[in-house]
């Protein structure tokens, strides 16, 4: 298991807990399982269809007694009750991402991202689930232009994805205020890291620029390459989780909270940086904007510091170097 996270924001959570990790063999679900197996739960499940996530995520905690990996799908309810059954706390991580892949097919990424979801709130509050946090997206912003932005400020959606982010949250503050459930949602902004995969038509630019660094080809990039972002690193997604899963804050739930660092970087930095790490000079290719895009991104993160004690322990430059060792050695 790595050190990622105790260097961030030190070990301990409620021994005795059983959580539920949906997507726990995906990018970000894997780290939040890992973080929970390091520091003494009693027990980490995972669901997932692996349409998304990979096995390999998932097999250094297979020896792991504590440890219970369930191949099912949250758009089965039947699936979502039996994951849900015996849990004290759910991190659903599971979605189908991807602004482009929902232009694409928005049918698959509702059934998804607002049926399973559904399925997921229903499944946790008929099995009396304590604490219920969920992955959101800064997709929900939209069109509003203001910067940096605010969680109770929002714009008009500009993609099939964007809009079943929104119908999650509003799901999720009906369901906590007419069965009394404590939910939390994490608008996570661009993160990237370790496990982030660079295969497939929908990967995300981090993995895709890493991966033409280090074969010596040049990166393609979608429009000037000016756009910013807040780009995160996955180790603060993970503490952003651990906090709202234990919180104690009464206050804290029921809300939405910016998952970020507070700073942005263009694209083109971001490349350069990814060039520099790399030790190549690369000239990036440029192509059209994608349809669905947002040209600038910055979160306000005050909020989550206030009522969940956040504190972004890694910054792009420190992240982008660990990403860049990672791939470095992933098939070595």
């Amino acid at each position: 298991m790595s050190d990622l996270y105790p260097k961030i924001f030190g070990a301990g959570i409620p021994q005795g807990k059983n959580v539920l990790v949906t997507g726990g063999a995906g990018f970000i679900g894997s780290h939040i399982v890992e973080y929970l197996l390091t520091h003494g739960v009693a027990k980490v499940r995972v669901i997932d269809n692996l349409s998304n996530g990979f096995k390999k995520n998932v097999e250094p905690f297979l020896s792991d007694p504590r440890f219970e990996f369930f191949q099912g799908d949250i758009t089965k309810f039947e699936d979502c009750v039996k994951a849900c059954d015996g849990m004290h706390w759910v991190s659903h991580q599971a979605a189908l991402g991807s602004v482009p892949r929902s232009i694409a097919n928005p049918a698959a990424t509702h059934d998804a991202n607002v049926n399973g979801f559904l399925n997921m709130l229903i499944a946790a509050r008929d099995q009396n689930v304590e604490t219920f946090v969920f992955a959101s997206s800064s997709s929900v912003y939209g069109d509003h232009p203001a910067l940096p932005k605010t969680e109770d400020v929002l714009g008009e959606p500009l993609s099939p994805y964007a809009v079943t982010k929104l119908v999650d949250e509003h799901y999720a503050r009906v369901f906590a205020r007419s069965y009394n459930m404590q939910i939390i949602g994490l608008r996570y902004f661009n993160v990237f890291g370790p496990r982030q995969d660079p295969s497939g038509p929908y990967a995300a630019a981090i993995p895709l620029f890493f991966d033409a660094a280090l074969s010596g080809n040049p990166a393609t990039i979608h429009g000037d390459g000016e756009q910013t972002r807040d780009f995160t690193f996955v180790a603060n997604a993970v503490q952003a989780n651990i906090l709202a899963l234990g919180s104690k804050n009464k206050s804290a739930f029921t809300k939405m909270y910016n998952v970020a660092v507070g700073e942005r970087v263009s694209v083109n930095e971001l490349y350069n940086l990814i060039c520099d790490f790399a030790e190549k000079d690369l000239p990036a290719k440029y192509i059209a904007e994608r349809p669905g895009d947002v040209k600038h991104s910055l979160a306000d993160i005050s909020l989550i510091k206030n009522n969940l004690s956040y504190d972004p322990g890694t910054f792009i430059k420190e992240g982008l170097k660990i990403t860049f060792d990672w791939f470095s050695n992933r098939n070595k």
